[in-house]
C-alpha cells in the first residue's frame, strides 16, 4: 500500500512539473469589448503582435493587413493587441484604435482590447507568451511596439520576431511556409 502510494504521489508530482497552461484558456476581449479566448483558431498558426499608432513602426500595420490577406486560406490569423507601454504612443481608447485601423490601413485582422505587455500589470496572455516556464519554449521580453509571437497549429510558441522585423520578413515567410 505505502509503495503504490509513493508511486501515486510521484506520478501526480510528474503532471505537474511538466503541466503547463495552455494558450488556449488566457481570456482576454476584443477591441469592442466581448470576451474570448485563442481556442477558436486551434489548428492555425497565430501571429500575435503588439501595435501602437503612433510608433515609427506603425506602418507594419500595412505589412500586417497584406500578410493576413495572402495567408488567411493558409491557416494563418494574425491577431493585434495595442498596448501603451512604450512612450505612450498608443494614447487612444479602443474606439479610436479601431478606427484608426481601419480608416488608415484597411485593417481586416482581428484587434482586441487595449493591454499592457509589460510591468507590473502585464496581461496574462503575455505572461505566457514572456515566461518559458509557462510557454515552453523561451523567456523573452517584449522590447518595443510590434514585437511578433508566433504560436504553431498546435498551441505551442515557435518563434520570437524582433519590433523592426517586417511581418513578411523571411524568418516569418520561412516559418509559414513550413508544414
Amino acid at each position: 500500500m505505502k509503495s503504490t502510494i509513493i508511486i501515486l504521489l510521484a506520478l501526480f508530482g510528474l503532471n505537474f512539473s511538466y503541466a503547463q497552461k495552455s494558450i488556449y484558456d488566457i481570456k482576454f476581449k476584443t477591441i469592442d469589448g466581448e470576451e474570448t479566448t485563442l481556442a477558436p483558431y486551434k489548428g492555425k498558426k497565430v501571429m500575435i503582435v503588439n501595435t501602437a499608432s503612433k510608433c515609427g513602426l506603425t506602418p507594419q500595420y500595412e505589412d500586417l493587413e497584406k500578410l493576413y490577406k495572402d495567408y488567411q486560406s493558409k491557416n494563418l490569423v494574425i491577431i493585434g493587441f495595442p498596448a501603451n507601454n512604450f512612450l505612450s504612443q498608443e494614447p487612444g481608447t479602443n474606439q479610436e484604435i479601431k478606427e484608426f485601423c481601419s480608416k488608415n490601413y484597411g485593417v481586416s485582422f482581428p484587434m482586441m482590447e487595449k493591454i499592457s505587455v509589460k510591468g507590473s500589470d502585464m496581461h496574462p496572455l503575455y505572461q505566457w507568451l514572456t515566461s518559458k516556464e509557462q510557454n515552453g519554449f523561451q523567456d523573452s521580453e517584449v522590447k518595443w511596439n510590434f514585437q511578433k509571437y508566433l504560436i504553431d497549429e498546435s498551441g505551442h510558441l515557435s518563434k520570437v520576431v524582433n519590433p523592426r522585423d517586417k511581418p513578411n520578413s523571411p524568418e516569418v515567410l520561412e516559418w509559414l511556409n513550413k508544414k
